[in-house]
């Protein structure tokens, strides 16, 4: 669905609408890319099975579609993946196999094995069916607001979300404004807008680990430079205070990654002065690991500048407190 947030749209002074993929069977906008993919191959490719990598949501969507398909499906996920998504995953079905720090290391695992075994690889982002399905939540958001609308927040990682809902939305109204927002940490489209071509990451953060990618793909990128207004970038203060507004306004608690278009929205209403405006936030997973609770609570105060965090250093000698 496609909802009213009434509480934050009365303190942001603009119409905030939340897309609620978080409410996915899978809590994911996953599903879609996955779904699309794997019922475009052919039945003897589906019999085969499929093979593909991911961080998570993307695992489980394509255990699902496989299930719902008949085939089997191997899942290559970093070691480091949370436990909530590996879990999930074995329960739709999927052999998993975890391996490497990051998902590139996932990744080439996975493609490694497709090649081997002559499996179909079901990419998480950069390939033309995953990016046409995932384009569907754009083709929903347009038809639940007619077409009135000013912006709609997309997270990014690979680029597959922000590739098809841009190129969907710029093709029938090319005045909405379509931003793509992402970790301060893992700027992997900021970056490759800078240089004017997908860039690998020296570090990625593992915070918002949904969109932690160390480079963009190249489909995603080619449609997103095209079609993307701008990138905003926020720092995990910022995601985990739109983690409570997002809480606050629906009970739910959504994963890091799946907070940025929010997070992303209240920062560009912040920084551009923007009121009265209608504005739609891809709520894009709720895959939240239940340990890391305390310190989203903790930060997001600091996000929403309630409180502040100070670091001082302190020589290790009598009397050093008394200076303070």
């Amino acid at each position: 669905p496609l909802e009213l947030a009434p509480r934050l749209s009365k303190v942001l002074g603009n119409q905030i609408y939340l897309k609620r993929e978080d409410l996915q069977p899978v809590f994911s906008f996953k599903l879609r890319g996955a779904f699309n993919k794997i019922a475009r191959l052919s039945p003897e490719e589906r019999a085969k099975g499929v093979v593909a990598a991911s961080a998570g949501n993307h695992a489980q969507g394509v255990a699902m579609a496989a299930s719902h398909f008949g085939c089997e499906a191997t899942i290559f996920m970093p070691t480091a993946t949370p436990t909530i998504k590996v879990e999930a995953v074995r329960e739709l079905g999927g052999t998993i196999e975890l391996v490497g720090a990051t998902f590139d290391e996932a990744n080439e695992a996975a493609i490694a094995h497709a090649a081997s075994e002559s499996l179909a690889f079901v990419h998480p982002f950069d390939d033309w069916d995953v990016i046409a399905g995932q384009g569907t939540v754009g083709v929903e958001i347009v038809r639940q607001l007619d077409g009135q609308l000013d912006a709609v927040f997309v997270c990014v990682g690979g680029g597959g979300l922000v590739a098809g809902v841009s190129a969907y939305v710029k093709a029938l109204f090319p005045h909405v404004k379509v931003i793509g927002v992402e970790p301060r940490d893992a700027p992997t489209l900021y970056m490759a807008m800078e240089k004017g071509e997908p860039v690998d990451l020296e570090h990625v953060g593992h915070f918002a680990d949904g969109v932690g990618v160390k480079r963009i793909g190249e489909h995603t990128f080619a449609v997103a430079r095209e079609h993307v207004d701008e990138v905003c970038l926020v720092d995990t203060d910022e995601i985990c205070a739109a983690i409570k507004d997002v809480f606050e306004e629906t009970r739910t608690v959504l994963e890091p990654s799946g907070a940025l278009g929010v997070a992303g929205i209240r920062k560009w209403v912040r920084e551009h002065g923007v009121s009265g405006k209608r504005l739609v936030a891809i709520t894009s997973g709720a895959n939240m690991n239940f340990d890391r609770l305390r310190f989203v609570a903790e930060r997001a105060e600091v996000g929403l500048e309630r409180e502040a965090l100070y670091a001082v250093t302190v020589p290790e000698r009598p009397g050093s407190f008394r200076k303070f």
